[in-house]
């Protein structure tokens, strides 16, 4: 967030924990992303083990279904300027959205 504020940019925060995105939204900003959900899904997250997504990690429906579901599972943050998204790990990676 430094980083945008940085750039005179002040970002919209979403607090995922509070009210998570559904599945479709997810989808919608992996595509912005160019990502896959096994891509910014936290394994290491105790609800990755607990629910054995290893063995799902190319089933994206279920991964988005619980992603959902479960919140903690989403890799943070996510930085989207209209249409495009970018994850912002590593954090300078925001920047994309400034070109």
């Amino acid at each position: 967030m430094k980083i945008l504020r940085d750039k005179g940019v002040e970002p919209q925060i979403v607090e995922y924990l509070k009210m998570p995105p559904d599945a479709t939204t997810l989808k919608a900003l992996a595509l912005m992303m160019g990502l896959r959900p096994k891509e910014f899904i936290r394994r290491r997250e105790a609800d990755y083990k607990e629910l054995s997504l290893k063995e799902k990690l190319e089933d994206d429906d279920e991964l988005f279904h619980q992603m959902a579901a479960h919140p903690k599972l989403i890799e943070r943050p996510i930085a989207v300027r209209g249409d495009r998204a970018v994850l912002g790990r590593p954090p300078d990676r925001v920047l994309e959205l400034l070109d």
